[in-house]
């Protein structure tokens, strides 16, 4: 059964600590809410930090390219497929409006408190409803569009907000596609809607799978496969 400790840390606002069956050594991995690190049963804890302390620097610099930034007035997104940003307003709530260029704008009252951790959560709730509202008319049209071309058929399409997962395939046909699809280069939307089509005939990733996926991809399956991995959501 697996623990987990959490240290309050500088340079990494939390560490969490989670004790697992089977592991062998110690693995770090940094997300934008901290440092995650996965130890053996009985580690002892000053013991994992010391051994932290060796690779403090590079993690700490890893961490600062994928850690939330606060949200403000200058804060946008441009990606090929959403558009976004922040406008101050005379209204005294937060409204979200999709401007007849597409872009979405969120309206703030003018002396908003960027700083209150409250009005961060507010509006980065309010951000990525507009996210899902817009992948859930963009996305589920292409994905139909790509079925088509390649005689591939599908149950259902959901949207989610998953982070850790770009889309995902049942057994029963049914494909989920994440709303951070929407901050991706457009080609790596195709991709992973590609990809998930493809499961639906192959449910897993042997050579049939990527055999398909490349005929699909014009040969760059892996080549999309490693950009798609190197990529990191400003969002």
């Amino acid at each position: 059964m697996s623990t987990k400790r959490i240290i309050e840390d500088k340079d990494f606002c939390r560490i969490v600590i989670a004790t697992r069956r089977g592991a062998r050594n110690i693995t770090m991995r940094v997300k934008p809410d901290g440092l995650y690190l996965t130890v053996p049963p009985y580690s002892k804890t000053d013991k994992v930090l010391s051994t932290l302390e060796q690779f403090r620097a590079d993690l700490r610099e890893r961490f600062l390219q994928v850690a939330v930034r606060p949200i403000d007035f200058s804060f946008r997104i441009e990606a090929d497929c959403f558009r976004l940003s922040l406008s101050p307003s005379h209204l005294k709530c937060f409204t979200v409006r999709q401007m007849p260029s597409g872009e979405v704008t969120v309206f703030c009252p003018e002396h908003t408190d960027f700083s209150d951790e409250a009005v961060q959560k507010l509006v980065r709730g309010a951000i990525l409803r507009a996210m899902k509202k817009v992948a859930a008319e963009f996305l589920p049209p292409l994905l139909s569009v790509w079925a088509e071309r390649f005689g591939l058929t599908y149950r259902k399409v959901r949207i989610t907000a998953a982070r850790s997962r770009w889309g995902s395939c049942t057994s029963a046909k049914t494909i989920s596609l994440s709303c951070y699809l929407m901050l991706v280069p457009s080609h790596l939307i195709d991709y992973v809607i590609l990809h998930e089509l493809a499961h639906t005939r192959e449910m897993n990733h042997g050579p049939r799978f990527w055999e398909l996926l490349d005929s699909m991809t014009a040969g760059q399956a892996l080549r999309l496969r490693g950009e798609l991995r190197r990529f990191r959501p400003s969002f």
